[in-house]
């Protein structure tokens, strides 16, 4: 019965390995986003002496909107990888690899969507003659449950770390 245990449990930790399809697939996603960032560069380049300051503004959000779901994707592919497949060999190289854990990862998703979200909702506020007032009004109600979705992930991360040290709430922190 130990032997059809430890096949199972040998099957299950394999099964982790998996997860390496998802990660390239993130790569290769990467890499094909890349070109339209690229491409969104390219077209702010030969525009930009034509530009007004709104519209100049409004590329450069939309560079800036792009880089930080780059950055998302990033995050989510070396700490995922990291955390639950196997540890990088190159650690020592990056100095921030084996300190992102799930939930700290969850949180920088959030935050990180919460501040995607925020460019967004800049962009539509310097568009406003474009939108009705119900849809600026979606706009705004959908970014606060954003903001609202990190606070409440942080929050609870907070407890957890609390309950990690072994700390009760009404204990004063130093």
């Amino acid at each position: 019965m130990k032997r059809i245990e430890i096949f199972v449990e040998n099957i299950i930790l394999a099964s982790r390995w998996l997860l390496v399809v998802f990660y390239l697939g993130l790569a290769v996603a990467l890499a094909i986003y890349a070109f339209s960032f690229a491409s969104k560069l390219i077209d702010f380049i030969a525009k930009v002496a034509f530009l007004n300051e709104t519209d100049t503004i409004l590329k450069m959000l939309s560079l800036i909107d792009a880089a930080l779901v780059a950055s998302l994707v990033v995050m989510v592919i070396i700490s995922g990888y990291e955390n639950f497949v196997s540890r990088f060999d190159q650690a020592d190289e990056v100095h921030w690899l084996g300190t992102i854990d799930a939930g700290s990862l969850k949180i920088k998703v959030a935050s990180t969507i919460v501040a995607i979200s925020s460019i967004h909702l800049l962009q539509v506020f310097l568009n406003l003659t474009q939108f009705t007032t119900e849809q600026l009004t979606w706009f705004t109600v959908i970014h606060l449950a954003f903001v609202f979705s990190a606070l409440f992930l942080a929050y609870i991360d907070r407890l957890m770390v609390k309950d990690k040290s072994g700390k009760k709430d009404d204990e004063p922190s130093l």
